[in-house]
């Protein structure tokens, strides 16, 4: 008999469970164990020995109709007809019998989507809106990823890295990609330039006043018209008042670049959750392929994968060796943009009366 479908609501997620495979329903909560037969492949067991092998695949987070029904042609004709999104932009395809792994495999690769990123591999990334439907991007967050996955497209079939790699991306400093063993943000260097003609016909002055997160924003009058002006001693160049008013413009093609942060974690596994760093600022926001971007990424990864031990991520690794040695390792400089001097980690900063780095 058909379950009845769960009513509607207006919030959260859908129910999970009646898009699940067969198998993994019937097993929910009941695995003995797991393993992974090869980069790609999970195979989990129940307690009542059935089996269900997940393969993994990598594709573009923002996809057209025809690759998602390509996608669901190949479940249907390789799988058992389930697939399942991640969080990172894999799609996961279930299977109860061993035999259907290898066809699936093939089929997914002959059609331009690689297999990998279980286990201690680069993952494909996570990433924001970016151009395409952000309404504060400084970059395009999915270009980068682009950019990137295509040179790293041997470490996300091979599981070589010391423990597994989460990138982000994000298309301003909010940071909705969120924290990552490597980041790539946006920074914007300069305050916004503000079109005081268009401030007063498109903006609601006290929405923009509120929206900034340290008081730099003030009504003003220029030329007889109400409009906004920006003490620029306490700009932070966040960007926040430009999705409330177009007309405070933040981006621009000199002076927004991009910043490489690594560290970040949320797992508590061996260490507690950390927020990531800055390494590396001032690189060019360089469309389409970003290569100065691709090229300190690659130099991070390459270090990591040869000095980091067994199961360190990178935020783990780099606190072992000391942050001297990181910056001495990977070649990157260091300056005193890198020096964490807000007053609000303050907790951070040395207390002692000796100076020490």
């Amino acid at each position: 008999m058909a379950e009845p479908v769960r009513m509607p609501i207006e919030s959260g997620c859908p129910d999970p469970i009646q898009y699940m495979h067969p198998t993994m329903r019937r097993n929910y909560g009941q695995w003995a164990y797991h393993d992974r037969p090869r980069p790609g492949v999970l195979h989990h067991t129940s307690k009542y020995n059935e089996e269900v092998w997940t393969v993994r695949c990598g594709t573009q987070r923002q996809m057209d109709v025809y690759t998602i029904k390509k996608l669901a042609d190949i479940a249907d004709e390789f799988g058992d007809g389930y697939i399942r999104f991640t969080i990172r932009s894999n799609v996961e395809f279930m299977v109860d019998t061993e035999a259907k792994v290898n066809p699936l495999i093939e089929a997914l690769e002959s059609a331009g989507f690689p297999v990998g990123g279980t286990g201690p591999t680069v993952s494909m990334i996570s990433h924001t809106q970016g151009w395409l439907h952000c309404d504060i991007p400084g970059t395009d967050a999915s270009g980068v990823v682009k950019a990137l996955m295509d040179e790293l497209y041997e470490e996300y079939k091979k599981e070589e890295m010391p423990n597994r790699v989460h990138m982000t991306t994000s298309c301003c400093q909010i940071n909705c990609g969120g924290h990552g063993d490597i980041a790539i943000n946006i920074q914007h260097t300069k305050p916004p330039k503000i079109n005081h003609d268009l401030v007063a016909n498109v903006c609601e002055r006290p929405t923009v006043v509120a929206r900034c997160p340290v008081a730099a924003i003030r009504p003003a009058m220029v030329n007889g018209k109400p409009t906004l002006e920006v003490d620029e001693k306490k700009c932070i160049c966040c960007g926040a008042c430009f999705p409330p008013c177009p007309p405070m413009q933040i981006n621009d093609p000199e002076h927004s670049k991009i910043a490489i942060w690594i560290g970040g974690k949320h797992s508590n596994a061996r260490s507690k959750p950390s927020f990531q760093k800055l390494v590396a600022a001032g690189l060019p926001n360089n469309p389409p392929r970003w290569p100065e971007v691709g090229a300190v990424v690659k130099k991070i990864l390459a270090v990591y994968k040869a000095d980091a031990r067994d199961w360190e991520r990178v935020g783990e690794w780099v606190e072992r060796i000391g942050w001297p040695a990181f910056f001495e390792k990977t070649g990157l400089p260091f300056t005193k943009f890198h020096v964490s001097d807000w007053k609000g980690t303050r907790h951070q900063l040395n207390s002692s009366a000796y100076i020490r780095f």
